[in-house]
């Protein structure tokens, strides 16, 4: 069974009208999803790499760094800002 990984960060921005994420709701639940916190490993990760990029969406690097750290995918709707961060990061653009 494929694993999927949430960072926390991103899960917060997305579950802000909960209404309207049933889906996510359920999917956070299954025993195959793994939602990382901000710690201060990741933390420092995501600042450099916004220090390098120029960019300054936290959210969006958090992304970055663990998809890195879990050689996974992403499924974004929003690729061109991950690729600003990570030109050869593996996405799934919805």
């Amino acid at each position: 069974m494929t694993r999927v990984t949430i960072p926390a960060s991103a899960l917060a921005q997305a579950i802000r009208r909960p209404e309207r994420q049933v889906r996510l709701a359920r999917l956070i639940r299954q025993p195959t999803t793994d939602v990382v916190s901000v710690d201060r490993v990741d933390a420092t990760n995501v600042g450099r790499l916004l220090g390098a990029s120029g960019t300054a969406d936290v959210v969006d690097a958090h992304v970055v760094v663990c998809a890195r750290r879990a050689q996974q995918r992403v499924v974004t709707s929003d690729p061109d800002d991950l690729r600003a961060l990570d030109p050869t990061l593996e996405t799934l653009d919805i």
